[in-house]
């Protein structure tokens, strides 16, 4: 035996590292293991948007959990500067959720309707954005979705967790979790480790861990298809949105655009044919991205649940094993939360019933009914 953990998060991505800062931060001893590189998979592939309105069509639940993980990064991107030198890049200008016709525009009716969220025609827009297209009428205009670098977030989580005296094991495949006690024994290919409780947060990999332990749980791949066009003088300061794709002006003169969804996909190379379907649709938006040049182009596995919601509790029968994965399109915006809701529960602090029902492991299948 290697050595004793209070707990074992395994997955380094968003997730599992803004997991494991929170409990530093509590000083509980706490290990990340990873099958890869920190940070690496679907966290690189994202654009890193902070949509808790524009992403959420769920505003009674879903909006109030999302809306709270935004706000902290408000704090964080402070509070991780300070404490690590990473700038996590949060960058402001807000998003665009576009209609480009009358039943559109009812559409965001709804989402209008909240005190943070402003409808604007199209007109106005364009004296900020020049080159946005002709077709749309307007759009719900959101400040408060940002977004930032997701590396940069997770890698200022990692070092941060570290730095509060977190371990991190990288290349290090866990196999195997047996029970032992009242704790557990990780096994993998750098030796056993034991720990008191284990919280999977590996995303669509999760997969094997919930058939492992006994769970009927399945997350469903949805590759995410994206690109990057060096936006050659034409400026854009705010993302564009419309039907779950976007155009993110990123500092460094790029624009990030994005994504496929396809399901059940489990390559992580992007096709010809996705990327013509982004270009296709980010001109229908911003028609001067034809003449751009491409910078840059990949694919990342979303991991996808049943009703889109992630899986953040405990195993129904087993308090010593937590699950944090699923979270879909929406793993930077909604890690700060996660992060935090895990550590009460670890803690055995007050968690929302609200989230704990919405979220837990062995919520109803209403698909299967």
């Amino acid at each position: 035996m290697e050595k004793f953990y209070d707990v074992a998060v395994i997955g380094g991505g968003i997730i599992g590292s803004a997991i494991a800062y929170y409990l530093a931060k509590e000083k509980i001893s706490i290990a990340v293991f990873d099958s890869g590189q920190i940070s690496g998979k679907t966290t690189s592939a994202a654009a890193g948007m902070l949509g808790a309105h524009s992403e959420c069509d769920d505003l009674e639940v879903f909006y109030p959990f999302a809306r709270r993980s935004q706000q902290s990064y408000s704090i964080l991107e402070q509070e991780l500067k300070e404490l690590t030198g990473i700038d996590i890049r949060r960058t402001p200008g807000g998003i665009y959720k576009l209609a480009f016709n009358e039943t559109e525009k009812q559409e965001l009716g709804p989402l209008c309707g909240l005190t943070t969220v402003e409808w604007q025609d199209s007109r106005y827009i364009r004296q900020t954005e020049s080159a946005i297209s002709n077709d749309i009428i307007g759009a719900a205009y959101i400040e408060d979705d940002v977004h930032v670098l997701p590396q940069a977030v997770s890698r200022g989580f990692s070092q941060g967790a570290q730095m509060y005296g977190a371990a991190v094991h990288e290349y290090t495949h866990v196999y195997d979790i047996q029970k032992n006690g009242i704790g557990y024994i990780l096994k993998t290919q750098a030796g056993e480790f034991a720990v008191q409780q284990v919280i999977i947060a590996s995303g669509v990999w999760s997969n094997s861990f919930f058939q492992q332990l006994g769970l009927e749980n399945r997350i469903v791949p949805v590759k995410g298809e994206c690109l990057s066009v060096w936006k050659d003088g034409i400026s854009l300061q705010h993302t564009l949105f419309h039907e779950h794709c976007y155009i993110v002006p990123r500092n460094d003169g790029t624009l990030v655009i994005g994504a496929t969804m396809v399901e059940n996909d489990w390559s992580e190379q992007p096709t010809i044919g996705g990327i013509e379907q982004m270009i296709s649709k980010a001109k229908t938006m911003l028609p001067s991205v034809g003449g751009m040049k491409v910078a840059s182009f990949w694919a990342g596995l979303r991991p996808q649940t049943f009703d889109g919601r992630p899986f953040i509790g405990f195993h129904p029968e087993d308090n010593g094993i937590l699950f944090a994965a699923g979270h879909f399109r929406n793993g930077i915006l909604l890690a700060p939360a996660t992060g935090q809701m895990m550590r009460d529960f670890v803690l055995q602090r007050e968690v929302d019933e609200k989230w704990v029902e919405a979220f837990k492991i062995d919520r109803k299948n209403y698909c299967l009914v």
